[in-house]
């Protein structure tokens, strides 16, 4: 494995670390989330979709539970790195 690629990979994984943990962070403080879609044909309204605590506490339970899974997941996959079964 080329070390320059599993560099590049560590570092996507921790800007995506940040990112979902920013995103997570800030839903808890300002108690609403927006709509993670990963529909890359259909922008509509569906996508722009925000969640707040206190009216939608399941919907916005769910954005924020998989925000900090994210979050989790790519701050492993930045220590661990890219490991090629070889």
């Amino acid at each position: 494995m080329n070390p320059a690629l599993d560099l590049g990979y560590r570092l996507v994984a921790l800007a995506a670390c940040v990112y979902c943990g920013r995103k997570a962070w800030y839903g808890y403080v300002e108690r609403k989330i927006l709509f993670v879609s990963d529909d890359w044909i259909d922008w509509s309204r569906w996508s722009r979709q925000v969640f707040y605590r206190d009216t939608m506490p399941i919907r916005y339970w769910m954005q924020m539970g998989g925000s900090a899974f994210g979050s989790v997941l790519c701050l492993v996959g930045a220590i661990i790195g890219w490991q090629p079964s070889s």
